[in-house]
């Protein structure tokens, strides 16, 4: 991977928000969830197709933070529009587990 400056890496907004509704998404093509994430009054809330189910139940995910790219353009996935893209690694099978903060901070901060 090519180095970036610190103006590259500003290119890409990264916000925290917290998961209000999760719900199975039987309509994708791979197994995910549809969720519901505030990212605080200035952005508001955004709907996204999760690839998650391995690691976790829609009733966990309920007032989890995220990590979310917000500044994509939307994307269809069937009938549904996912407006951010919530962040995380896969492990070592290739299965996503959510990226994470240490502590709770108030949804809409911006990764520094």
């Amino acid at each position: 991977m090519p180095t970036i400056s610190w103006a590259d890496f500003e290119l890409v907004d990264l916000r925290v928000g917290t998961i209000v509704e999760a719900q199975e998404f039987p309509a994708a093509r791979r197994p995910a969830y549809q969720l519901l994430i505030d990212l605080g009054p200035e952005i508001g809330l955004k709907r996204s197709s999760a690839q998650i189910t391995f690691h976790y139940q829609p009733a966990d995910l309920v007032g989890r933070q995220v990590l979310c790219v917000v500044n994509f353009p939307p994307k269809q996935i069937g009938k549904f529009m996912s407006e951010v893209l919530v962040t995380g690694a896969a492990d070592a099978q290739g299965h996503i587990v959510l990226a994470a903060l240490a502590g709770p901070v108030p949804n809409g901060s911006r990764l520094i």
